[in-house]
């Protein structure tokens, strides 16, 4: 049977999906290609009319799951345009959402840099440079709200910030739930709050 170029897309969008979902829950080191056609409904065999390789899936893979997350985590795309009181209760929501329990317990559905960040240094090139497109946007993001706040260095507040909430997430997830990992999280928001003056 001959399928139209619809269904190769649409196939190719599956797999993708699937391993945008595979790698949140596992990393890109521990799930394998036979997994990721499984999960996406189609055989092993059918992988390399899509894909030259595995990590040219995980490349893409990285992309998909930036922009899922991003469709989902509202906040820093909804934030206030002008200066203000609004923007600064809109950056403390944000980062309340981002160092939440519920984040933390759900990698299947939250920001990839915490899930992807201790991979990536082991990664092919195209994967890490899709991995530092996804950093940068939201970096930019926060330091465009920043800016507005204004602040001194913005971009060094950005990044600052971006590194410890991604850590924060990383080690809470690490040490598993509990009054530790609950600390982690609540002690990294407050320390924010305090040195931006939100």
């Amino acid at each position: 049977m001959r399928y139209g170029s619809d269904h190769k897309a649409e196939s190719k969008s599956r797999i993708i999906e699937a391993a945008a979902k595979q790698l949140r829950a596992k990393g890109p080191h521990r799930v394998s290609v036979a997994e990721i056609m499984s999960g996406a409904g189609l055989t092993h065999g059918a992988f390399y009319a899509h894909f030259d390789s595995k990590d040219a899936l995980v490349a893409e893979a990285v992309l998909e799951m930036f922009a899922d997350a991003g469709e989902r985590a509202g906040g820093l795309q909804d934030l206030p345009v002008h200066e203000g009181e609004d923007l600064r209760a809109a950056l403390r929501a944000f980062l309340k959402s981002y160092l939440s329990a519920s984040h933390r317990d759900r990698p299947d559905r939250g920001c990839p840099l915490p899930t992807l960040a201790a991979d990536m240094g082991r990664s092919e090139a195209h994967a890490r440079a899709n991995f530092v497109i996804g950093l940068n946007r939201m970096t930019d993001r926060i330091e465009d709200a920043l800016s507005r706040l204004p602040r001194t260095n913005a971009a060094a507040d950005a990044r600052a910030v971006v590194a410890q909430m991604v850590g924060a997430v990383s080690l809470a997830r690490a040490v598993g739930p509990g009054v530790q990992s609950d600390a982690i999280l609540r002690d990294c928001f407050d320390a924010i709050v305090e040195r931006l003056a939100l």
